[in-house]
């Protein structure tokens, strides 16, 4: 019998501030991530695009360069604590490579952009936990891009609740 070599995979994780994301990448390490794999993790943060102020604002108040500055210095720390964290939940692969990108621009398209770009395999992102009917109206406006504009597959991983029986009640326990 031959033996098989598992093609190596690219997987992009889109991460950011939420809770929603860090599931759907811990969800990606146990469900698609395989044992003794050479697959890429990519982890995409997408920074906001820059906000277009005026020198004078509505109140007066005047941004100087200064404030610019320390605006741009937050969002990189924020980028970089995030990536830090979505790395350090990377830690125990050890066949696996892991790579993080930052990206500015609106997270739809650049998401969108770079699973092309990139050539991946399969897209991981998280839902952002809206309600039932919302989360169809708003999430298939977003979802169109993803689905029409790439060839990877998608995973949007949705958190689920299940009441679980316990000693003292009902547990409720989130996936």
């Amino acid at each position: 019998m031959a033996d098989v070599v598992a093609k190596e995979r690219r997987i992009l994780v889109a991460v950011d501030e939420g809770e929603q994301s860090m599931h759907a990448l811990s969800w990606c390490l146990s469900n698609v991530i395989s044992e003794n794999s050479k697959d890429s993790i990519l982890l995409l943060y997408v920074k906001p695009p820059p906000a277009v102020y005026t020198t004078l604002d509505g109140t007066g108040y005047l941004f100087s360069s200064d404030i610019m500055a320390a605006m741009d210095r937050y969002g990189y720390d924020v980028a970089q604590s995030v990536l830090e964290k979505a790395k350090r939940m990377c830690k125990d692969l050890h066949d696996v490579k892991v790579e993080s990108i930052v990206e500015q621009g609106d997270p739809r398209d650049v998401i969108c952009q770079m699973t092309q770009r990139l050539g991946v395999d399969v897209l991981v992102m998280g839902s952002r936990g809206y309600g039932l009917i919302k989360s169809f109206l708003i999430d298939w406006c977003t979802a169109s891009c993803y689905f029409s504009n790439s060839k990877a597959p998608r995973l949007i991983n949705h958190e689920s609740h299940e009441i679980l029986p316990h000693e003292s009640g009902l547990l409720e326990r989130t996936f």
